[in-house]
């Protein structure tokens, strides 16, 4: 069978239209009819059809991995990173009155320059400077039951201080924690002034929003921005009037 097949195929390719050129190499025949491509199948896409097709292979569209949010920015390379879960919201920022924003305002009383005097139901705290002028700032105090007034000095200054809860707060708040190093968590914020031998500061806040309210055991809470410059103007000695 296989000898009656093996001529009957040679015979058909020497009877093929195409023109035989030198080393027996077909030549185009502008006369002979030209072959129609098949329509294009679908070899799956991407490199197969890159490989065996006629153009560049097609760019997939591929959709967004739902519940993923890209995040540019996070590579100093540039290049981006997908995080799981939704993006979170922003959390608002609370917004503080202006007015307690440091300035300097006209002063009538009878200190000194160089005391400070805390204005305890306005919330404010005022360093006086001589020629009637006072530097202002605004403060958060005592809530009620731990407002205090009285005359105190600065016994020693700390930046980035430590926090060690009193035991009176820690009766009241068994939860808190028994010490937290100094940083832009501690409640103390940037800096802490130390009143007299008492357990009252000035302080920072890592909770600006709270300036202008009574929200303290007995402290007198400033921004951290506005206790670093204080803390830069007074020295250990300085007297304090808390009214």
């Amino acid at each position: 069978m296989s000898r009656v097949i093996l001529p009957a195929i040679m015979l058909a390719l020497l009877s093929s239209p195409a023109i035989a050129g030198p080393l027996g190499a077909p030549q185009y025949d502008p006369n002979a009819p030209q072959p129609v491509a098949a329509p294009r199948q679908n070899m799956g896409g991407g490199f197969i059809e890159f490989l065996f097709g006629d153009g560049p292979a097609p760019q997939r569209a591929y959709p967004p991995r739902q519940g993923y949010e890209v995040n540019p920015g996070l590579n100093p390379r540039g290049s981006v990173f997908a995080s799981p879960g939704p993006a979170p919201e922003a959390e608002p920022q609370r917004a503080m009155n202006p007015i307690y924003l440091p300035q300097t305002v006209s002063y009538d009383g009878h200190e000194p320059p160089g005391t400070i005097v805390i204005d305890t139901p306005r919330r404010f705290l005022f360093l006086v400077e001589g020629d009637g002028k006072a530097m202002r700032y605004g403060i958060g105090v005592g809530k009620p039951g731990f407002a205090w007034a009285g005359v105190k000095t600065i016994t020693r200054k700390a930046e980035w201080p430590d926090w060690v809860p009193p035991p009176e707060m820690l009766e009241r708040r068994p939860d808190l924690p028994r010490h937290m190093a100094g940083g832009p968590e501690n409640p103390l914020g940037a800096r802490a002034m130390y009143l007299g031998s008492t357990l009252y500061r000035i302080h920072g806040s890592n909770e600006p929003w709270t300036i202008g309210t009574a929200v303290s055991s007995g402290c007198i809470r400033m921004r951290n921005e506005d206790v670093i410059d204080l803390y830069g103007r007074v020295k250990v000695g300085t007297k304090v009037v808390v009214i």
